[in-house]
């Protein structure tokens, strides 16, 4: 098992909107083969940046299942406007 984790920095003043988002993104993500659970967590000292953890049962299974899937076309769409590069 492997856990992925990201540090996600979002526009200023998009936190709860990208909450939202997220949740209802969630069912995607919990449906890839070799998945095992998430988590998000808002940072206290900076409300708009967030650490996400995944776990995968290989590394494979996040960097070529998930990441070369529709599913995660998908993904995409719905959460990384949110994201402040």
């Amino acid at each position: 098992m492997i856990l992925e984790h990201a540090i996600l920095s979002i526009k200023r003043g998009q936190s709860e909107q990208f909450e939202a988002a997220f949740r209802d993104a969630s069912p995607i993500i919990a449906g890839a083969p070799g998945y095992f659970g998430h988590e998000l967590h808002k940072c206290v000292e900076a409300p708009d940046k967030y650490l996400l953890l995944a776990w995968w049962d290989t590394l494979e299974a996040h960097t070529v299942g998930f990441r070369g899937s529709n599913e995660y076309q998908e993904w995409k769409r719905r959460l990384h406007h949110f994201y402040d590069p």
